[in-house]
């Protein structure tokens, strides 16, 4: 990569970055594409993903060396190659073509990182928006959590809400065609939801699935700088490191963490916001 690496020098120096950190930048770019034996102009999301969890599993990283190497990747990807380094681009096309449930259920898998089975098993006292926070209810481990309650979410709840022929007592997203029935929708439905809305973006060649979402909702945050031990407590996760640890997210941590879903436009029939 002598020819991206001259450019990639030049691109650091241009940004007066510090020499200790282009050596490191440098570095984490060149283990990044011998770690898959291919130059890296020719690597993407899903190495970098792979590449992420190496990190942590292979060779024990700490949390601030990783988000110190995904910076680097993150610098190589947006200034020298002229990419986008993320999918928000592709979620956005996914989002938009959803029937108006299978929006809600999408935007609320991205905008809160939660797994299909906590979405589909909210209740409409879960909605806290007096503090913005949405409780989840006895996930991975049957541990509650509190997660961000995103302003465009609730608008979008709300829009869904309005919509509703018959208002439902207990499950936010019931069951059956008609959303009337005394248990929650199906899982299946959030699947269907993702394969469907892939194939309308042309995007179904991609895989994209349930947990396509959660994985980009912490991808997203590391991104904008959220700390890592914070995105483990949104996830629900018992260690990044695999290790035991358990640790307290307080509210004022919490209040400070912004869902993803608010950086960007969203576009749809009948909802109150305009875009931004």
């Amino acid at each position: 990569m002598t020819h991206l690496r001259q450019i990639m020098l030049e691109e650091l120096r241009c940004r007066n970055y510090a020499e200790s950190t282009i050596h490191a930048y440098i570095h984490t770019v060149e283990h990044f594409s011998r770690h898959f034996h291919r130059s890296p102009d020719h690597l993407g999301p899903e190495h970098i993903r792979q590449y992420q969890a190496a990190l942590f599993t292979r060779w024990k990283l700490a949390p601030n060396t990783v988000t110190q190497r995904l910076a680097a990747l993150r610098f190589f990807y947006v200034q020298v190659l002229k990419r986008g380094w993320s999918v928000t681009e592709k979620l956005c096309r996914l989002r938009s073509r959803c029937q108006s449930l299978h929006r809600i259920l999408l935007m609320t898998l991205y905008a809160t990182g939660a797994r299909r089975t906590e979405v589909t098993h909210l209740k409409i006292s879960d909605i806290d928006s007096e503090r913005m926070v949405i409780h989840i209810r006895g996930g991975k481990g049957r541990k509650d959590r509190d997660v961000m309650l995103s302003p465009k979410l609730l608008d979008a709840l709300r829009v869904y809400w309005r919509g509703l022929k018959r208002k439902p007592t207990d499950w936010l997203f019931p069951g059956n065609r008609w959303h009337t029935a005394s248990h929650p929708v199906s899982t299946k439905v959030l699947w269907n939801a993702c394969q469907q809305a892939a194939e309308r973006a042309g995007l179904e060649h991609k895989h994209i699935h349930p947990h396509s979402l959660r994985h980009c909702f912490a991808t997203h945050l590391l991104e904008a700088g959220a700390d890592l031990r914070t995105i483990q407590m949104l996830l629900g996760h018992r260690d990044l490191e695999e290790t035991t640890i358990y640790l307290h997210l307080s509210r004022r941590h919490l209040s400070a963490t912004g869902s993803p879903l608010d950086a960007i436009t969203i576009r749809g029939e009948g909802e109150p916001t305009q875009s931004v």
